[in-house]
């Protein structure tokens, strides 16, 4: 039964969009799945997906789907690029990750605008600055 069915909650695991300055002193923007444990997380699946509107027009972008096999202790990785053009659109990351035989899942979501300059915190686990989920 349903009621039977425990959703373990999901610590430790985050997202950030971080800035870049390339070689042409350009900012590129990327997210990266953050694993704060003290234990490595398998068989990540990540799917992301941007949604919204501009100027009443529905807006909607393709839907990502990336496979991580492990990501350490304490590591960060690189989930994908992500362009500037999105920003004004709710951009979600659905996570699903096993610690041993136990699916954990979350999804997260940057609210149109939040990925601003002026939402720019240092992010210690990447040694760059971003905006992190909270």
């Amino acid at each position: 039964m349903i009621k039977d069915i425990t959703i373990p909650e999901v610590k430790n695991v985050t997202l950030a969009v971080v800035r870049i300055k390339n070689i042409g002193e350009q900012d590129e923007w990327k997210v990266y799945l953050i694993n704060s444990n003290d234990h490595a997380i398998e068989n990540t699946l990540v799917s992301s997906k941007g949604y919204g509107e501009k100027e009443g027009e529905q807006q909607k972008t393709s839907i990502l789907r990336h496979y991580l096999a492990t990501i350490d202790a304490h590591a960060a990785v690189l989930i994908e690029p992500i362009d500037p053009a999105l920003f004004h659109l709710n951009n979600e990351y659905w996570v699903s990750y096993y610690i041993g035989t136990q699916i954990f899942d979350k999804r997260f979501v940057f609210v149109p605008d939040t990925i601003d300059e002026k939402n720019l915190t240092f992010i210690k686990e990447l040694e760059m600055e971003g905006v992190l989920h909270s």
